[in-house]
């Protein structure tokens, strides 16, 4: 497994080693011991399990108390899966970043505790599973919205007109949220 840094140096990309042949594939997607080695020393509480349809966007998402650390996949179709820094001392407060995962590229994302998370899903039947590294707790539940312009995220939108719950249509702006230390 490869460790690849973004611009956001505590978001990682993990790229998997995939065995595969006329029969399918195989992936080791979680082995403590294998992250320990790349210097994640990750403890997972919780799993979850998304199936979006292609222009669902969820997100920005975090707990204010208990922040979660969150190892995120795609295993069938593909998503724009972003994590934003919510850490007032960060020097990369209210950045973002981005990236493709996808059931073909097999990549995982990192979205370390502190970080807000969302994700735009580019096809239908996009399932996209998590590990979480603190449980959830839905009264700790808090959320920015999607496009706040004081972030700026460049959602792959192109004719997609994003299909947003109540919940994240009604979110509040980044300047109005309440983030970490």
């Amino acid at each position: 497994m490869k460790a690849m840094s973004t611009r956001l140096p505590e978001v990682v990309i993990f790229d998997p080693n995939v065995f595969g042949d006329e029969r399918g594939f195989f992936q080791e997607t979680w082995n403590r011991r294998t992250f320990a080695d790349l210097g994640y020393d990750l403890d997972f509480v919780q799993d979850n399990h998304s199936r979006s349809s292609r222009g669902v966007l969820r997100g920005l998402h975090y707990q204010r108390t208990r922040p979660q650390g969150k190892l995120v996949r795609v295993v069938r179709g593909s998503a724009f899966d972003v994590a934003v820094d919510l850490r007032r001392g960060s020097p990369h407060f209210g950045q973002w970043m981005g990236v493709v995962l996808s059931g073909e590229n097999h990549r995982m994302l990192w979205v370390p505790p502190g970080f807000g998370h969302g994700f735009l899903s580019l096809e239908d039947g996009t399932d996209l599973l998590y590990k979480c590294t603190d449980f959830y707790v839905p009264e700790d539940e808090a959320a920015i919205r999607w496009d706040d312009q004081d972030i700026g995220i460049e959602w792959p939108l192109d004719d997609i007109e994003p299909t947003v719950s109540p919940k994240d249509r009604d979110a509040v702006r980044f300047r109005d949220a309440q983030t970490y230390p």
